[in-house]
């Protein structure tokens, strides 16, 4: 392959819920893949649109087609904000993982919104967009997507483990890349903080003046989903059938949270253990709570490496940006040996040709 340079802007809508996560990169092919990130905003969601995306999966069809455009459409003015702030100077198109609304695999669904042609009309751009979806045909899991652009970008490190509103890791074995879900992660501690008032418990304070309920860490430690091997992923729908429920209204919310960072932390240096990872970078939201690192750090028999706060918050914008590239330059870009699927694929659909 030729030398390649690529300029793309990547989005992220997570399912913790914190905000549309804009990346600005620059992609460069020479013998191998090398990024830049020249520019990341966080744009929060408004308390309405909060409500709106959590309940969504209970709503009609027609708001359910109304909200897939209208984020489209809001996807797309953030953009235009992002680039009148950033001066962007040179843009070949934007890569949108949506936000997820349903993902159910084992019966050949998986839906993320914001409408792809409403964000190139916004934006007048081309626009890459619905990644997961024909891995999801194809028999796979279709997620994570993350791990070809971990294999490509961060091959330096013996797993990426990314903690968001749940972790999931992504590492080599037998020259092979392996990856998947791990465990609930924001997703709970959100949900568990919400409780007390504030949107997430900063540097996991909270948790750490909390006790672990021994009861509680065994039935977390014991749900099904442990028992299952790669591919796998997680959900909102299973959150809410199998975390929501153990969440007792008679446990302090201070030793659930304690209990549930142990859970986490203990899912997590499980894996990484069991595999023998020498070391591991880790990125997503999760990176910032320090007393999850510090368990981590306890239970994990590897190097732990925190990159810079921007690649921490953005590194899946990133690489939705890099997927973007590899679709556009007609690369596979999603691994069946990370997802399960019948073959390896180069996913995503574009809108907008301007």
């Amino acid at each position: 392959m030729d030398s390649i340079i690529v300029y793309s802007i990547g989005l992220m809508s997570g399912t913790s819920l914190d905000g549309l996560d804009v990346a600005y990169c620059k992609f460069t092919f020479t013998h191998r893949w090398s990024f830049e990130l020249l520019a990341s905003h966080n744009f929060p969601y408004s308390a309405e649109w909060i409500k709106r995306l959590s309940e969504l999966e209970n709503a009609s069809a027609w708001l359910f087609a109304k909200t897939n455009v209208d984020l489209g459409h809001y996807f797309g003015q953030k953009v235009n904000e992002f680039r009148s702030m950033y001066s962007v100077p040179k843009l070949d198109f934007i890569a949108s993982h949506g936000h997820t609304i349903f993902h159910r695999p084992e019966i050949g669904v998986t839906v993320q919104i914001a409408d792809i042609d409403s964000i190139a009309a916004e934006t007048k751009c081309q626009v890459i967009g619905n990644f997961r979806t024909l891995d999801v045909a194809l028999g796979g899991q279709g997620a994570p997507l993350v791990p070809i652009g971990d294999d490509l970008l961060f091959a330096k490190y013996g797993a990426c483990l990314n903690l968001g509103g749940f972790s999931n890791v992504s590492f080599c074995r037998a020259n092979e890349r392996i990856a998947f879900d791990i465990s609930p992660c924001n997703m709970v501690l959100n949900y568990l903080a919400s409780r007390i008032g504030m949107h997430y418990d900063k540097d996991g304070d909270c948790a750490r003046i909390g006790n672990v309920n021994q009861e509680l860490l065994y039935s977390l430690n014991n749900l099904e989903y442990y028992k299952k091997t790669a591919p796998k992923s997680l959900g909102k729908e299973w959150f809410v059938e199998n975390i929501i429920p153990l969440m007792s209204s008679d446990i302090p919310t201070i030793d659930l949270l304690r209990t549930c960072v142990e859970h986490i932390a203990m899912q997590i240096s499980s894996v990484l253990n069991t595999e023998q990872i020498n070391e591991v970078i880790i990125t997503g939201g999760g990176a910032l709570n320090k007393f999850l690192i510090e368990r981590l750090s306890t239970l994990a028999n590897c190097s732990i490496h925190i990159p810079s706060k921007d690649v921490v918050d953005y590194k899946e914008a990133i690489i939705f940006a890099f997927l973007g590239t590899l679709r556009v330059l007609k690369l596979n870009n999603c691994l069946s040996s990370v997802t399960g699927a019948a073959v390896d694929c180069c996913g995503g659909n574009i809108a907008g040709l301007f």
